[in-house]
């Protein structure tokens, strides 16, 4: 079965060792084709605290971690400058 992956970016990091992350999704409405954005946020785990809000990263589908958490973050693509 193939691993779930997808790119977003922190938006919370108030939590010790988890971090918000929101993920964009911009389709078409199917009847009136205008581009509709639908934002998901997900828990992700983010073991040493090094996600800053602002980071665009990479996360992966894990086993669940606690109630809410099932992704675990496996790289930093941007920092943001601070």
């Amino acid at each position: 079965m193939a691993v779930k992956e997808r790119v977003g970016l922190v938006v919370s990091d108030k939590m010790q060792k988890t971090v918000v992350v929101a993920i964009e999704n911009r389709a078409p409405h199917p009847k009136y084709g205008k581009i509709v954005v639908n934002t998901q946020r997900y828990k992700v785990h983010d073991e040493e605290n090094q996600c800053k809000v602002g980071d665009r990263v990479r996360i992966q589908e894990t086993r669940p971690l606690s109630k809410t958490k099932r992704w675990k973050i496996t790289e930093i693509l941007n920092v943001k400058p601070t």
